[in-house]
């Protein structure tokens, strides 16, 4: 047999190809994504470059600069007509730009912002060695309490790093809810995902449970991540493509121009169903759904409070906007396979949120189920399947991540000899020792109970409206009735403040920075504003609520 017979045994005759189509990248329609990303490789630089003592400034100043340019540009494109009447896909068909994604965008870069502040703050702290210090560990390198971290403490060393990786988070957020193909959303996942890993390991007090909340969050977000990818390549296999338009026109039956190599596995319902729920199962993980919640609570409590503010916030957004374009884009065709277990995972999320918080003794993991419970409110909105459903989502989202981060940022002021006092019971009589933080906080845990008049009454009366219109009124009653459960722990919180006697022995209240008090306040804002006169919100919530296809 001839060499050239038995090479053709394992290879054929290509066509010659004769022209690569060159990229075409709209850089004015990914704006606020580059700069979010251009700054952070910028932080990286400061970080390699400039003298240690002028750091802390030099990349607080670059991130509020990236944030505000990113946050105007969100603003400009939406008044260009991108987020209505010129809605496009842009990179190629990777990422689009339409109404949700410059919302669910512009939430994030806000959130981003305020938070931000939380993580700049440095007053909270006794001053070390004479040094001013933040919430996260003087060297994240050095094993905690050995030789190596005393000496950088004693150095006044900070980790200026949480900055660029607070940004580039941001980035992959901002890509998560445009990505308009698989491949798309995978790689946005871990661009965000492994910033938080990080950052969560990085408190200044408590260092290994800070650490082991980090690892946990790692194993099982790995885990995640691992089950999305073989979603991913069960949908590839099922529809010949990872891009959403053309995924939907399979599952539709209107496809057309089908390649011979996969035609045998096209349309083969098997794949569909189960790479679905892989896909879906990732992007529940990320809000923090019953059953895939067990990091929250455990996360919510070791990370640093900024940190466990910004991801309960951001994240949240960032997922809840593509599990919306990948039901409502991708799947509507699947709608009758799809809704009847999204309704099961809503009634446990409700209520197993609801119910766990009320025999939680430590603040930050109270409202770590109470973030549980509120990801089963929100996915009411998201089974209602109709344009009232996306703009509900959209406008709940926005009001519940500035009451999170407010509530977070009030965390950080309560501090003992160990750090912050996050045991309900030092929260005892903290109204009559500190009447405005405590009144403060109280206004927080009344948003989040859906009292009338804050932004979590507007947002849950939202949702629940579209719910009941889209056929889900059973849902809804639960969902009242989940409220109810979740009001008694909140009150028993403000009962514990203003009318417990404060022990002698009981926690300060710091006096921050204005730093901490502009996230605060602007979360009081912004909770007072969305309750009192939410109308003009739901509107543009209602304008942004149509996806491009």
């Amino acid at each position: 047999m001839s060499a050239a017979a038995v090479h053709s045994l394992w290879t054929t005759a290509a066509e010659p190809i004769s022209k690569i189509e060159t990229p075409k990248i709209e850089y004015g329609q990914l704006s606020p994504t580059l700069i979010v990303v251009g700054a952070a490789v910028v932080g990286v630089l400061i970080e390699a470059f400039v003298p240690r003592k002028s750091r802390y400034y030099a990349q607080v100043f670059v991130s509020v600069v990236a944030l505000c340019a990113a946050f105007a540009a969100v603003v400009a494109l939406a008044n260009h007509g991108y987020g209505t009447t010129k809605a496009r896909v842009a990179a190629m068909g990777a990422i689009a730009v339409d109404g949700p994604s410059l919302f669910l965008q512009g939430t994030i870069l806000l959130a981003a912002l305020v938070a931000l502040f939380t993580f700049a703050e440095r007053r909270l702290d006794p001053a070390a060695h004479g040094n001013r210090v933040d919430s996260f560990a003087a060297q994240a390198a050095s094993v905690p309490g050995s030789g190596s971290e005393q000496a950088a403490v004693k150095a006044g060393f900070t980790t200026t790093e949480v900055f660029p990786l607070l940004l580039f988070a941001v980035a992959g957020m901002l890509v998560f809810p445009s990505a308009n193909d698989l491949l798309t959303l995978f790689v946005a996942l871990e661009v965000f995902s492994l910033p938080l890993y990080l950052m969560c390991a990085l408190a200044r007090r408590k260092r290994l449970m800070s650490q082991e909340a980090a690892v946990k969050y790692f194993l099982l977000g790995a885990f995640a991540s691992a089950f999305t990818l073989f979603g991913i390549a069960l949908l590839y296999g099922y529809a010949g493509s990872v891009s959403y338009a053309r995924i939907a026109q399979v599952v539709d039956g209107t496809v057309t121009n089908v390649d011979p190599a996969l035609a045998s596995t096209m349309g083969n319902d098997a794949l569909l169903l189960i790479g679905t729920g892989l896909v879906v199962m990732g992007l529940l993980f990320k809000v923090g759904a019953v059953p895939f919640h067990m990091w929250t609570p455990d996360v919510y409590q070791g990370a640093p409070t900024p940190v466990t503010g910004f991801m309960a916030a951001a994240t949240k957004v960032a997922a809840f906007g593509a599990l919306l374009r990948l039901l409502y884009v991708v799947l509507p065709g699947l709608r009758w396979d799809w809704r009847p277990v999204m309704w099961a995972i809503a009634v446990l999320t409700m209520l197993g949120g609801a119910i766990v918080a009320i025999t939680q003794t430590d603040i930050k993991r109270l409202l770590a189920y109470s973030s549980i419970a509120h990801a089963g409110f929100i996915l009411a909105g998201v089974i209602a399947t109709s344009q009232n459903g996306v703009s509900s989502v959209l406008f709940y989202l926005a009001a519940y991540s500035f009451v999170t981060i407010g509530a977070f940022a009030v965390v950080t002021l309560v501090r003992d000899a160990g750090g912050e006092a996050t045991h309900l019971s030092k929260w005892a009589g903290l109204g009559r020792r500190s009447p405005l933080v405590a009144a403060v906080f109280a206004v927080f845990l009344l948003a989040f109970a859906g009292i009338p008049l804050t932004s979590g009454f507007a947002g849950k009366f939202a949702v629940f409206k579209a719910a009941a219109e889209g056929g889900a009124a059973p849902l809804v009653v639960i969902g009242v009735i989940s409220s109810a459960i979740a009001a008694f722990f909140y009150i028993r919180v403000i009962v514990l403040m203003f009318f417990s006697e404060p022990k002698p022995e009981g926690p300060t209240v710091a006096v921050p920075s204005p730093l901490t008090m502009a996230a605060i306040g602007v979360g009081v804002a912004v909770t007072l504003v969305l309750g009192v006169a939410p109308q003009y919100f739901l509107n543009l919530a209602s304008q942004a609520s149509v996806f491009v296809r």
